[in-house]
C-alpha cells in the first residue's frame, strides 16, 4: 500500500559555518559581430551537477515560484537598440514536486544569446546584467546579480567594478553588515549523516507481511511447508528445498524492479517524468480504483491461468535447484491477484518521489524477504504450524479493509494530475472530505454494518476488528479539522499527502510564518532583543524557499516549538530573494572578498550578503541563535524536518542563554 511510502527521502544538510558557502554557478560571455553594425551578444552558464537555472519566461503566480532569470542592458537611444528579445534554448519543461507547478528550467550549461544595431559608430563598449538564482533538488540559492562590460571588439569581461566609485559612505555601510559574531569555535557545525534506504526496505517489509494476511497467501504457508518436508528423501533435504524455496521468492521480486533501473541509466529524469506525467497519474487513479473494486470482492484480478499451470509443470518435471526456482514463480503469479494491488502501490509510490528505481529495489526486497520469511522458518521449526490460525472469514476482512486503503489513496494520484493541470476540482478540503468519507464507511465496515460479497455472517465482532474500527474512527475525527480554515486544518501526520495547505477553498491572506511575530530587519530586531532582554533566533529564508515552508509548517507549527519561538526568543526572518527597492540613501557598494564590486539596491541584496558575510553560507533555510551581544548560542543549523532535533537545538540555546 501507498503508506509504504511515508519515507519522505529529502537529504538533510545542517548549517556549517565555514563551508558552506555554494557557487554552482560559472558565468562567461562573448561577442561576435555579424555585420558593419549588428553584433551578437552570448552569455554561458555552467552548472555544477545537480543544480538548474530557471527560464526568463517562468509564469507569473502569486504562489511560491523559481526566480525567473532576466538580462538587462544599458541600450539607449544614443547607443544602441536591442534586436528583439534575449534568445534561450529550449531548456527542460516539466511538473516540479518540489514548487508544485510546472517549470522550465536549464542544467549543466546553458547558452543566452541578444542580437544588437549599432546607433553610436563610435561605442566601445556595452554593460550587460543578468540576475538569476539557481536550485538544486534541496533549496534555492538567494538570487544574484552578474555585471558584464563588452568591448564590442571581442573582449569581454567581468564587471568587478571600479574600486575608486567606493565611498566613504559605501564603507560605512559595507562594515554594518559585519556584526562580528563570537563563539565559532564553540559550537563547530556537525557532521551531515547520509541518509539509507533502510526506512524503505523496512516499510517495504511490513507491505509484504500485510500481503501474508491474505487469502492467496496465507493458506499456501503450511501446504507448502510441508510439500518440501514430507516429499524429500530427508528431512535435511526438505529443509534446504524450502530456505532454497523462500530465497527464490526474495530473488524474484527483487528482479522486478531491475528493468527500472535500465530505465534510470538511459534517462535519469525519466522516472520523475513518468511520475509527474498527468496521463500516467489519472491512469494509477483508475487502477486503484479497480484494485479496490476487486479487493472488495466484486471480481478477481489473475494472470492467464495458462501461465502458471504451464510453470507448474516445469517445476514438477524438471526438479533440483530450477524446479525450485519455478515453483517460487508460481506462487508469485497465484497469489497475484492479492499482491498486485499492494506491489502496484509500491510501483506506483517509488515513481512519484525521490528515490526512485533504487528506492523501488529496496521496497521490493523487503516486500520479497516479508513473503519468503515464514517458508524458511516453518521449514526450519515445522512444529511452528501448529501454532498458525485457521483460515476463515477473517482473511476476506483484511482484504476488504485493503480495499478502503487502495480507494483512499487512489485520490493520491488524482491530485496529483489536478495539481500539475491546475484543474481546482480537487482542493485539500475536498481530498479530506473524501477521505473521510471512505474512513466512515471503513468504520461502518469493521463493525459489521456493511457487508459485501465474499463476507461472512458476522454472529459476534471480535476484538482486533472492534480495535481498528475504533483506530479508523479515531484517525476520522482527527481528519475533521482538515476541513476548516484554522490552524488546526494543518494535518502534520499526513504532510505531502494532501494537497498543499494555499491549494484551499478558503481565500488565504499573506501573513507571517504562523502568524508569529518575526521582524524583517536585523536592526529592529536587535532593539528588540535588548529592549525585552531575550535571544534571537536568526531566520534566514526566502520567498521562493520550499523547504522553509516545510520547516514552518511541518515543525515550527508543534507545540513546543511554536510556544518557544513565540515567548521566548526574537524572531528575526531574512527574505534574501526580496526584491523590494531600498530607498536611495540605504543602497549602496558592497566589495567582496575576491574584489568584485555587489550593488546592495533590494533587502534581499542586503541580507543575502549579510548572511554571506557572517556565516559563511548561503543557502537558505538557514537558522542562527544569538544573544544581542553576538554570541552564538549554539551551533548553526539548516533544515531540520525532525521536530524533536530541532526542539532540542532551540532549547539548547535557550539554556547557554540563560547561563548568561
Amino acid at each position: 500500500m501507498r503508506y509504504f511510502l511515508l519515507l519522505v527521502t529529502t537529504l538533510l544538510f545542517s548549517g556549517s559555518l565555514f563551508s558552506q558557502t555554494l557557487d554552482p554557478i560559472k558565468w562567461k560571455a562573448n561577442v561576435e559581430k555579424e555585420s558593419e553594425d549588428v553584433y551578437v551578444l552570448t552569455f554561458k552558464a555552467t552548472l555544477d551537477k545537480g543544480w538548474h537555472l530557471y527560464s526568463q519566461n517562468e509564469a507569473e503566480t502569486d504562489e511560491i515560484a523559481p526566480t525567473p532569470t532576466e538580462f538587462s542592458f544599458n541600450a539607449t537611444a544614443e547607443t544602441y537598440q536591442l534586436l528583439g528579445e534575449t534568445i534561450e534554448p529550449k531548456g527542460i519543461e516539466k511538473y516540479d514536486n518540489i514548487f508544485e507547478m510546472d517549470v522550465k528550467y536549464f542544467e549543466d550549461e546553458v547558452v543566452f544569446t541578444q542580437k544588437i544595431k549599432l546607433l553610436d559608430k563610435n561605442l566601445k563598449k556595452a554593460k550587460a546584467e543578468v540576475f538569476f538564482s539557481v536550485c538544486d533538488d534541496e533549496r534555492c540559492l538567494a538570487p544574484e546579480v552578474v555585471e558584464f562590460d563588452v568591448s564590442l571588439n571581442g573582449e569581454v569581461t567581468e564587471n568587478k567594478g571600479d574600486l575608486a566609485s567606493i565611498t566613504a559612505d559605501d564603507k560605512s555601510k559595507s562594515e554594518a553588515l559585519h556584526i562580528e559574531v563570537k563563539g565559532k569555535d564553540k559550537f563547530p557545525s556537525e557532521k551531515v549523516e547520509e541518509k539509507s534506504y533502510f526506512n524503505i526496505f523496512i516499510l517495504g517489509f511490513l507491505g509484504g507481511l500485510i500481503a501474508l494476511l491474505t487469502p492467496c497467501v496465507f493458506p499456501m504457508i503450511p501446504l507448502t511447508v510441508s510439500f518440501f518436508t514430507k516429499s524429500a528423501k530427508d528431512r535435511k533435504k526438505g529443509t534446504v528445498n524450502a530456505i532454497l524455496y523462500a530465497f527464490f521468492i526474495f530473488a524474484i521480486y527483487v528482479l522486478l524492479s531491475l528493468p527500472f533501473h535500465i530505465l534510470d541509466s538511459l534517462d535519469p529524469e525519466i522516472l520523475n517524468n513518468i511520475s509527474t506525467n498527468v496521463t500516467l497519474n489519472i491512469i494509477f487513479f483508475v487502477v486503484f480504483i479497480v484494485f479496490a473494486i476487486s479487493f472488495f470482492g466484486y471480481f478477481e484480478i489473475t494472470l492467464p491461468a495458462s501461465w502458471s499451470n504451464s510453470l507448474d509443470s516445469k517445476a514438477n518435471s524438471i526438479g533440483g535447484v530450477i524446479g525450485v526456482f519455478f515453483m517460487a514463480l508460481t506462487l508469485a503469479l497465484v497469489s497475484f491477484s492479492c499482491t498486485g494491488p499492494i506491489l502496484g502501490s509500491l510501483l506506483g509510490g517509488s515513481l512519484s518521489s525521490d528515490g526512485g528505481a533504487m528506492q523501488l529495489s529496496f521496497g521490493m526486497g523487503g516486500f520479497g524477504l516479508a513473503l519468503a520469511l515464514p517458508f524458511g522458518l516453518f521449514a526450519l521449526f515445522p512444529n511452528w504450524l501448529n501454532s498458525l490460525p485457521k483460515s476463515g472469514g477473517w482473511l476476506n476482512a483484511v482484504k476488504v479493509v485493503l480495499g478502503f486503503i487502495e480507494l483512499a489513496l487512489a485520490f493520491k494520484f488524482l491530485s496529483n494530475a489536478d495539481l500539475v493541470e491546475h484543474w481546482g476540482f480537487l482542493k485539500r478540503e475536498i481530498f479530506i472530505g473524501i477521505w473521510i468519507v471512505i474512513g466512515i464507511a471503513m468504520t461502518l465496515y469493521l463493525f459489521g454494518k456493511i457487508r459485501f460479497p465474499h463476507d461472512s455472517p458476522i454472529k459476534k465482532l471480535s476484538t482486533s476488528r472492534k480495535t481498528l474500527g475504533v483506530l479508523t474512527l479515531a484517525f476520522v475525527i482527527y481528519l475533521l479539522p482538515g476541513l476548516t480554515n484554522t490552524a488546526y486544518a494543518n494535518l502534520k501526520l499526513l504532510s505531502g499527502f494532501p494537497p498543499p495547505l494555499f491549494y484551499s477553498i478558503y481565500e488565504k491572506e499573506a501573513h507571517g510564518p504562523l502568524g508569529l511575530n518575526a521582524y524583517t530587519s536585523f536592526e529592529e530586531g536587535l532593539k528588540a532583543a535588548k529592549a525585552q532582554n531575550k535571544p534571537i533566533m536568526i531566520d534566514f529564508t526566502g520567498w521562493a524557499c520550499v523547504n522553509c515552508r516545510k520547516m514552518e509548517e511541518q515543525v515550527w507549527s508543534y507545540p513546543g516549538v511554536i510556544k518557544l519561538l513565540k515567548n521566548e526568543y526574537i524572531l528575526i526572518s531574512l527574505y534574501v530573494d526580496d526584491r523590494q527597492k531600498l530607498n536611495d540613501q540605504d543602497k549602496f557598494k558592497f566589495l567582496k572578498p575576491d574584489g568584485r564590486i555587489k550593488n546592495i539596491n533590494t533587502i534581499g541584496d542586503k541580507w543575502a550578503t549579510f548572511q554571506t558575510v557572517n556565516f559563511q553560507n548561503n543557502s537558505q533555510p538557514y537558522y542562527v541563535l544569538l544573544d544581542s551581544d553576538m554570541n552564538l548560542l549554539n551551533r548553526t543549523t539548516a533544515y531540520t524536518p525532525d521536530v524533536n532535533e530541532y526542539l532540542k537545538w532551540l532549547k539548547k540555546g535557550l539554556k547557554n542563554y540563560n547561563k548568561k
